[in-house]
């Protein structure tokens, strides 16, 4: 999974230490996690995993990517919607950093009165 040799699937592993350590927040987590990606809502299971590859792709969350690629294949996505999703989110971050960009031009007009 890992680029950078930092992230390894073998860390998931670790879940179970990081919840005795933090017990109230995990579970927190895990129910909120659950929630998010219930089967029974408004958005099916193959969307709401596209969606979060799309997120775990702007956030660069490696185990993210992993998991929720390999959910979304689960629930029937397909390579191509994998490719869509990514383009879409590459988009997304791309306009954000132009809508920046015109917040870094009026601030530039602001310095330059």
């Amino acid at each position: 999974m890992s680029t950078t040799g930092y992230a390894d699937g073998s860390d998931f592993a670790l879940i179970p230490a990081l919840k005795q350590l933090a017990p109230r927040e995990i579970d927190a987590f895990f129910q909120f996690d659950h929630a998010a990606f219930r089967a029974d809502g408004a958005i099916p299971p193959k969307i709401r995993e596209l969606i979060a590859v799309a997120v775990a792709l702007t956030t660069q969350c490696e185990y993210c990517i992993d998991v929720h690629t390999s959910r979304a294949i689960g629930a029937g996505a397909s390579r191509e919607e994998l490719a869509e999703a990514a383009v879409v989110a590459a988009a997304v971050r791309a306009g954000g950093a132009l809508a920046h960009a015109l917040l870094a031009l009026k601030l530039a007009d602001r310095a330059a009165d």
